[in-house]
């Protein structure tokens, strides 16, 4: 099944980095984007309107966490996430299969699905391919996930995670694809496969060639960020985009730093999401045009002037250095709030700088401008 009133087109092309739109039932979005992470249906301490101000175009819930609290039968009484939260832009749901890595130590997994004791009230719940897809079809993101299962390529407890792992993963995560694409009966909703393979090119190829055989709406790369070198990452994600159509979006999941999205958007990547941004923020870390910023030095008690004077943030445009500090050292909340939101604005400005560079050809130019600062601490 393909979803009705969901489609990209490419509008411009800098070597293998593309500006493109996608069209969805809650409005296009323009990319290459980066999608703020609302886990609960809302990003910590941040705003609908702030968010669309900063330049959001579209959300990412998580499947598990809202299936737990308030479940997905209160969210479609009240007209699907976007009735439920009032953002009325595009959603998309992850499948909540990264918790089979987060959730391992309470968690079995076998080809069924996988079976874990719920945190909140200690139940034993299941969680297959199906009803993964059932649960995203009554929340009514725009955007869904299969349900796949994401190993960490470097464990810092058991060391490097054995090949033959990752495969057994990659061939599983393809099989619950499959049953995934069969359980949809939303034609209103674009269902994203899921590229696995650890760090291995080959794996990826593999998965990649499996995963766009079964006709998704879209592809995503899983499994990466977990511990692998950053030209590990980049062959991987470059193994799986040339085998993947390029008439459907390609959304790498869960990174991270300022530079490995740009290292995305120059391998053909669309969307990006992370927690990087917000998490980094509520503790005092800001990215900025200049490098990165710890706030909480002490190099900035008397600093009278703006986090970042090349952004135009709440954060940026109405006080210090010095007074962020001061909010932050002292716990608070509006300090936190402030520079996350500083933090998004930095990364959804990023991938609009990115787009307006793609299709003025001068994409290199940008990611060599973020590769000499990447390192640099203020």
């Amino acid at each position: 099944m393909r979803a009705e009133g969901f489609g990209l087109r490419v509008v411009a092309t800098d070597g293998l980095a593309r500006r493109a739109r996608i069209d969805t039932p809650h409005g296009p979005i323009e990319t290459p984007t980066f999608m703020p992470v609302a886990t609960f249906g809302a990003v910590r301490g941040i705003g609908n309107a702030e968010l669309a101000a900063a330049g959001a175009q579209i959300l990412l819930a998580n499947t598990y966490h809202l299936h737990e609290r308030p479940g997905e039968e209160t969210i479609a009484t009240l007209d699907g996430l976007h009735g439920f939260t009032g953002w009325r832009g595009p959603w998309l749901t992850d499948s909540g299969g990264y918790q089979v890595t987060s959730l391992a130590a309470r968690a079995r997994i076998d080809e069924s699905g996988v079976t874990f004791t719920s945190a909140l009230d200690g139940a034993r719940r299941e969680l297959t391919p199906e009803r993964a897809i059932a649960i995203q079809e009554a929340l009514g993101a725009d955007i869904a996930m299969v349900l796949d299962e994401c190993l960490p390529i470097a464990d810092e407890r058991t060391g490097r995670t054995e090949g033959r792992e990752i495969e057994r993963a990659m061939e599983r995560t393809l099989r619950w694809a499959e049953r995934s694409q069969a359980a949809r009966r939303r034609r209103d909703q674009a269902v994203f496969g899921i590229v696995q393979g650890g760090a291995s090119p080959a794996l990826r190829r593999r998965s990649a060639e499996a995963t766009a055989a079964l006709d998704f709406d879209g592809h995503a790369l899983g499994g990466l960020g977990l511990g692998e070198s950053r030209p590990e990452r980049r062959a991987a994600v470059e193994a799986a985009i040339t085998v993947l159509p390029a008439d459907r979006p390609r959304y790498l999941m869960g990174l991270g730093r300022p530079i490995d999205l740009l290292d995305g958007v120059a391998a053909g990547v669309d969307l990006f999401d992370c927690v990087v941004p917000t998490r980094n923020g509520r503790h005092g870390l800001l990215f900025t045009s200049r490098g990165t910023l710890q706030i909480k030095n002490a190099a900035f008690e008397r600093d009278p002037s703006p986090p970042d004077p090349d952004c135009a943030c709440p954060a940026c445009r109405d006080h210090s250095r010095a007074y962020l500090r001061h909010l932050i050292r002292s716990g608070e909340a509006l300090g936190m709030r402030l520079a996350a939101l500083h933090n998004l604005t930095y990364y959804l400005n990023l991938l609009t700088r990115a787009r307006e560079a793609i299709s003025a050809g001068r994409f290199a130019a940008l990611h060599a401008e973020v590769e000499a600062i990447s390192e640099r601490r203020l």
